[in-house]
C-alpha cells in the first residue's frame, strides 16, 4: 500500500510539474513599442520586428498561429506579438524595447439630428455649398458595418480621391460591397475571424456610427413609425472608410492600433473613434494617445468618445488635447409616452415601444417590488409572479444596455407594463428603449412621486398612453447623465471634454445583432435608436469632414478651435444648457458647448496648433525626455526646448490654476474671416474674478495674419473654494469667437 502511494505521490509531482511548466510557456498577446529608428525601410519593417523575436520564438508558432500579429509603422513604432511570461521578460530587457502593453480590451462607447443641428437642404445652406462633405475621406474603427444598408449607397457621390491608398475585404455577400461611399473595408485580429467577409458588422455599433457620420440621404426612415423623415450622416456625400478592429463589443488593444495604423497608410482625412480608452492614464502609457498623435502629425482630425462614466468627475477618456473629445447632449425629440396615476397625476416619459392596440385610460393595479427596501427587487432583478402578474410594475433603472433586459423581466413573471423611473445620478435623462412590453422611462423626481403615491393608498393603479413622436421638448439640448466628465487626470489643466452633440436617441442605420436579440430577426427594421457618446462622437466627425471639404488646409487644431469657439452655451430657449439635473451645466460636463455646425464653417479666427507646441507642452508635462520620445516617435531634449504649461498651449479654452497670485498666459489667433477685421474682447466672469485681456482689441488687414494676446486671471479678494467659470469673447460685427475659462475648485489646484 505504501508503495502505491508513493507512486501515486510521484505521479502527482510530475503531473503537476508538467501543468506548471504548460503554465509557464503559455502564450500572452502584447503590443511592444519600439525605440524609434529612421533607418529601416518600409519593407524591411517586418523583418527588423521579427529580430526581437528568438529565433526558437519564431519556429515555435504552428500550434498557436503565427507570433506576429500585426506589424505597426505608422502611428507606433512596434509590432504585436503571441509572448511567454519568459519570453516577454527578455524583450523588456532587450536594448531598443520602450515598453510592452499586454493585450486589453476597450469598449465601445455604446435623421432629426442634422435639422436640429441647423443642417437643412438648399443651394444656399452652407451644408449643400460643402457638398456635404464631398472629398473627404472620414476613417471609422468600430465593429465593421453592414454593406447592403441604403445609408451606405453611393447616390451622387464621386470616385475616391487619387490620394486613396486603402483596399475593401468585402467579400461576396449580396448587394453590398465597396462603392463610391465605402471606399475601403478591413478587419483586424479576433475581429477578421469569419474569413467570409470580415468587416461586416456584427454588433450594429459600427453600421450606426458610420451611418451617422456619412450615411447617404434615405427617405421615409423610422424605427417602428416612430421619428418619421429623411435619415443622412452629418456629411452624406463624404467617403467612409471602415476598420473592423471590434468582434461584437470587445475591442482588442492590438487590432485597434493596427487599424489606426492603416487608416493613417490610406489616406484618411477624419477619424472617427467610439472607443473608451484607458482612464486618466499618463499618455505615454496610453496608446490610443501615442497613436493619435501620429495621426495628428499627419494631418489627421481625431473625433473620440469621452467615455460614459459620469456623471462622475473625473471619469473622461480619450482626452490628450490632440483629440477632440465629445460628450454626449439631449435633441428636442422624444419618443413621448404618459403615466396617469389613479390620483390624476400625469408624468411624461419615453419609450420606443408604442403599441397601437393599448387600450388608452384603463387603470391597472400598480405595484413597486422595492419598495420595502430589497436592492434586486427595486430594479426587479427578482420578482415573484403572484406580486406582479396582470400588474404595471414600478422598476428602479439598471445601468445602460440593461433596460430591455428589465422589461423582459417583468414580462416573464406575467406583468403588464413597466415603468423604469431612473436613479438619483440619472435625473431627467430618460432613454427611448425598444422595450418588448408597454413602457414608460420616467425621470427621477417623476419616479419618487409615483413611488411615494404607491406608499400613500392601499390600492394604487395607473396606464401608459402612448403619443408617438413629439418635437420641441423641452430643455434642450441638455447633457446626458452618463456622458463622462472632467477634468482629465493625465492633464487637469486641458478643459476636457472639449465638445457637445447628440448622443441620446440617436436614430441612424441598423444592421441585426446579438446585442439586440429581441429585433434580430425583424430583416424590415433597417434603422435604430441608440444612445451614448458613441453616437455624439460620429456627428462631430461628420461636421469635421464639412469643414474639411470647405477648407482643406486647415489643421486639426484649426478644424477643433472652429467647432469649439463657435458652440452654443444657451439651449433653444435662449437659457444656459442644463445637465442631468436640470442645473447649470459646468463646462466639465460639456466642454466649451453644444456644436453648432453652421458657425463652426466660418468661426472668424482660430487657435491654431503645431507639432512643436504639443511637444513643448509634453515636456511641460513633465513626462521626461523617454516619455516624450514614446508619444512623439522620436528622440527629445526637454531641457533644450523651452517647456510650456497646460495653461500656456494655444488651446481654444483656458483652465487657469488660481491661487492667490495673478496668472497671466498668451494666445495666438489666426484671422480666417474678412482680411480686414476688427475684434472687441468681451468678458464674462463672476464679479470675485477679475480678468484683464491685453490688447482689448485686435485689428487685422489680411486673411491668415496671426495675431498674439494676454490674459491676465486674479481673485478679487479671497479665493473662491468652488473655482469659478466664464468666458472670453471676442466680438466682430460678423463673429463671436467664444473662449471658456475655467478656475478648478481649491482642493484641485491644491
Amino acid at each position: 500500500m505504501r508503495t502505491q502511494r508513493s507512486h501515486l505521490g510521484l505521479l502527482f509531482l510530475l503531473s503537476s510539474a508538467l501543468l506548471a511548466a504548460s503554465f509557464a510557456q503559455e502564450r500572452k498577446n502584447y503590443v511592444v513599442h519600439l525605440e524609434p529608428r529612421e533607418d529601416v525601410s518600409t519593407d524591411s519593417v517586418e523583418e527588423w520586428h521579427r529580430s526581437f523575436l528568438p529565433e526558437a520564438t519564431l519556429d515555435s508558432a504552428s500550434d498557436d498561429g503565427p507570433r506576429i500579429i500585426h506589424s505597426y509603422s505608422h502611428v507606433l513604432n512596434g509590432f504585436a506579438a503571441r509572448l511567454t511570461d519568459a519570453e516577454a521578460e527578455s524583450l523588456r530587457n532587450k536594448e531598443g524595447c520602450l515598453r510592452l502593453y499586454p493585450e486589453e480590451f476597450l469598449p465601445l462607447a455604446t435623421t432629426h439630428s442634422p435639422g436640429f443641428l441647423g443642417l437643412h437642404l438648399g443651394k444656399d445652406s452652407f451644408w449643400s455649398r460643402s457638398g456635404f462633405g464631398r472629398g473627404v475621406v472620414i476613417g471609422l474603427l468600430d465593429t465593421g458595418i453592414l454593406p447592403s444598408h441604403p445609408s451606405f449607397g453611393d447616390a451622387g457621390l464621386p470616385p475616391p480621391p487619387k490620394k486613396w491608398k486603402g483596399t475593401c475585404e468585402f467579400r461576396s455577400i449580396g448587394a453590398g460591397g465597396c462603392n463610391n461611399k465605402v471606399i475601403g473595408a478591413r478587419a483586424f485580429g479576433s475581429a477578421a475571424i469569419n474569413n467570409t467577409a470580415p468587416p461586416v458588422d456584427d454588433a450594429g455599433h459600427g453600421t450606426h456610427t458610420a451611418s451617422t457620420a456619412a450615411g447617404n440621404f434615405v427617405q421615409n426612415a423610422d424605427v417602428r413609425g416612430n421619428a418619421h423623415g429623411t435619415a443622412s450622416g452629418m456629411a452624406p456625400h463624404a467617403h467612409l472608410a471602415i476598420y473592423k478592429v471590434c468582434a461584437r463589443s470587445r475591442c482588442s488593444i492590438m487590432d485597434i492600433i493596427a487599424g489606426l495604423d492603416a487608416a493613417v497608410k490610406d489616406g484618411v482625412d477624419v477619424l472617427s473613434f467610439s472607443i473608451s480608452a484607458t482612464d486618466g492614464a499618463q499618455f505615454n502609457y496610453d496608446l490610443i494617445a501615442v497613436a493619435t498623435f501620429k495621426a495628428m502629425e499627419h494631418g489627421i482630425f481625431v473625433s473620440a468618445a469621452a467615455g460614459n462614466d459620469g456623471p462622475v468627475v473625473g471619469t473622461i477618456r480619450n482626452g490628450a488635447p490632440w483629440m477632440l473629445t465629445v460628450a454626449a447632449g439631449t435633441m428636442d425629440r422624444a419618443i413621448r409616452t404618459t403615466v396617469r396615476l389613479g390620483n390624476g397625476q400625469e408624468f411624461d416619459g419615453e419609450s420606443l415601444f408604442q403599441p397601437r392596440n393599448n387600450t388608452a385610460g384603463r387603470q391597472l393595479p400598480l405595484v413597486f417590488p422595492g419598495r420595502n427596501g430589497d436592492p434586486d427587487a427595486r430594479d426587479c432583478s427578482t420578482l415573484v409572479e403572484a406580486e406582479v402578474s396582470g400588474k404595471v410594475v414600478l422598476c428602479e433603472s439598471r445601468s445602460i444596455g440593461e433596460h430591455v433586459e428589465q422589461g423582459q423581466m417583468v414580462s416573464a413573471y406575467g406583468g403588464a407594463g413597466m415603468i423604469l423611473m431612473n436613479k438619483a445620478a440619472e435625473g431627467y435623462t430618460t432613454f427611448a428603449d425598444a422595450h418588448v412590453l408597454p413602457a414608460s422611462h420616467v425621470s427621477y423626481a417623476a419616479g419618487s412621486k409615483i413611488a411615494a403615491y404607491i406608499k400613500s393608498t392601499p390600492k394604487p393603479t395607473a396606464t401608459i398612453t402612448f403619443r408617438g413622436t413629439v418635437m420641441g421638448s423641452s430643455p434642450a439640448p441638455s447633457v446626458a447623465f452618463f456622458s463622462s466628465r472632467g477634468p482629465n487626470k493625465a492633464s487637469p489643466g486641458i478643459l476636457k471634454p472639449d465638445i457637445t452633440g447628440p448622443g441620446m436617441n440617436i436614430l441612424a442605420a441598423w444592421a441585426p445583432s446579438e446585442m439586440h436579440p429581441e429585433f434580430a430577426d425583424d430583416v424590415s427594421l433597417t434603422f435604430f435608436m441608440e444612445s451614448g457618446t458613441s453616437m455624439s462622437t460620429p456627428h462631430l466627425s461628420g461636421i469635421a469632414a464639412i469643414i474639411k471639404s470647405l477648407h482643406p488646409s486647415w489643421s486639426p487644431a484649426a478644424i477643433k478651435s472652429a467647432i469649439m469657439t463657435s458652440s452654443n452655451v444657451a439651449d433653444h430657449a435662449g437659457v444656459p444648457i442644463k445637465d442631468e439635473q436640470y442645473r447649470r451645466a459646468s463646462f466639465y460636463s460639456m466642454g466649451a458647448g453644444y456644436v453648432n455646425p453652421s458657425r463652426a464653417v466660418d468661426p472668424g479666427m482660430v487657435y491654431d496648433l503645431s507639432t512643436n507646441e504639443y511637444i513643448a507642452y509634453l515636456c511641460g508635462l513633465g513626462l521626461g525626455d523617454d516619455g516624450v520620445k514614446e508619444i512623439v516617435g522620436r528622440r527629445i531634449a526637454c531641457a533644450k526646448l523651452k517647456a510650456i504649461t497646460e495653461a500656456e498651449l494655444n488651446y481654444p479654452s483656458l483652465v487657469v490654476k488660481l491661487l492667490s497670485q495673478p496668472i497671466t498666459v498668451r494666445r495666438t489667433v489666426t484671422n480666417v474671416g474678412a482680411a480686414n477685421s476688427v475684434y472687441t474682447a468681451v468678458v464674462g466672469m463672476p464679479k470675485d474674478v477679475s480678468v484683464v485681456v491685453r490688447p482689448p482689441m485686435l485689428r487685422f488687414s489680411r486673411a491668415n495674419e496671426k495675431q498674439s494676446f494676454s490674459v491676465t486671471v486674479r481673485w478679487n479678494g479671497q479665493p473662491a473654494v468652488g473655482g469659478a467659470e466664464g468666458n472670453l469673447k471676442w466680438v466682430s460685427k460678423e463673429h463671436v469667437v467664444r473662449s471658456p475659462i475655467v478656475i478648478p475648485p481649491a482642493k484641485a489646484v491644491a
